[in-house]
């Protein structure tokens, strides 16, 4: 069935919707990026089609998790644990219910107590001790942008391009221009290259973090901003190392990225969607030329192609990786796959209202 990418992201939001009420959304009744990820990408799509069912399917999520005094469960030592906040500033600014507002304040107040490496990188996690994950960026540092512009505390604008010019010192592949997806300042981690600290793989989902949160971080600054045209040009950039890495025959990419050629390398979706999100964002932006959007429709198809239904007739994304800590190769191709996971489902969304939007 031919559909467009909105009738995509439609199916994609509807199918979801029929099969969990808002809190049973997996893992049920948490806190947590999961839900956080798929919901946000629900969001797009209610900006750009304003049908209530979306508005009301996000907000059953959040009240089921905040109760009317702004209180919420958390993991209060994560990255991870902010995202799903992003859901409370539009939920906030058209609602004179303050809980919202102290919610997301109680999410904000990570930024102060989280542990933090010799020059003030965040922790991913407290049980992955002085390591630096490319996932946090987009994990905490969209909400800080969306918290400075709502309630202008504009100084965490600066911590968060200080978050991701730490990442980019010690994270960047010169060669390959790519990132690898963790860094440990200590070299502890059994996975730690002893002379730079880095894991040793370009791991596709962590990428599609990364252009993701440089992609929102770009929309969020103020044009003035000292540092968004040091960001255009680093996405600029990511993004032409990137395509290099695309399938020629699939249009996606691969679960390690730059091994596309290893027979037991397998391409993988969500990453496939966070690329096709983020370059077709930047040629929308004007950040990178007209030439990009084959690459983007070559991504985009790709993923449309191998979109299932199962026997009631609902949306399937398969051949998503299941969450994944850094490690060596063997780690990221021995990793299991799973149908509609929500980080994959809304990557998915996410692509497809960008997409629409850069056919607009």
């Amino acid at each position: 069935m031919q559909r467009t990418p909105i009738e995509w992201a439609i199916f994609a939001c509807d199918s979801m919707m029929a099969r969990y009420r808002a809190p049973e959304l997996p893992p049920a009744h948490r806190w947590h990026y999961h839900q956080g990820v798929f919901l946000c990408g629900m969001e797009m799509l209610w900006e750009t089609v304003l049908e209530e069912r979306y508005d009301t399917y996000i907000r059953e999520y959040v009240d089921a998790l905040v109760d009317e005094n702004g209180n919420l469960y958390f993991a209060r030592d994560e990255l991870d644990a902010i995202q799903a906040g992003l859901l409370l500033f539009r939920l906030d600014a058209s609602s004179s219910d303050q809980r919202y507002r102290i919610a997301a304040a109680k999410l904000r107040s990570l930024f102060d107590t989280l542990n933090r490496t010799s020059e003030g990188g965040f922790w991913h996690k407290d049980k992955y001790p002085y390591n630096m994950w490319l996932d946090g960026l987009y994990m905490g540092g969209v909400f800080a942008l969306k918290y400075a512009n709502q309630y202008g505390e504009v100084q965490l604008r600066d911590m968060v391009l200080h978050q991701e010019k730490l990442m980019r010192k010690h994270m960047k592949d010169e060669r390959t221009g790519l990132l690898y997806h963790a860094w440990d300042e200590s070299r502890r981690m059994p996975w730690a290259d002893p002379e730079t600290g880095c894991s040793p793989e370009f791991w596709g989902r962590s990428l599609g973090w990364y252009g993701l949160a440089l992609s929102q971080f770009i929309d969020l600054l103020p044009e003035d901003h000292a540092g968004r045209a040091e960001l255009i040009q680093v996405q600029r950039d990511f993004l032409t190392a990137l395509v290099r890495y695309q399938d020629e025959r699939s249009g996606l990419w691969y679960q390690v990225v730059d091994k596309g050629d290893h027979s037991d390398n397998w391409l993988e979706t969500s990453c496939s969607a966070l690329f096709v999100y983020a370059i077709a964002r930047a040629v929308k932006q004007g950040i990178v030329g007209d030439e990009f959007r084959r690459v983007a429709e070559r991504g985009y198809e790709g993923l449309t192609n191998r979109m299932r239904t199962d026997d009631e007739g609902r949306f399937v994304m398969p051949d998503i990786c299941i969450g994944t800590s850094a490690g060596d190769y063997t780690n990221y191709v021995t990793r299991p796959t799973s149908e509609n996971d929500l980080h994959g489902v809304g990557a998915f969304v996410m692509a497809c209202v960008a997409m629409h939007d850069l056919n607009a």
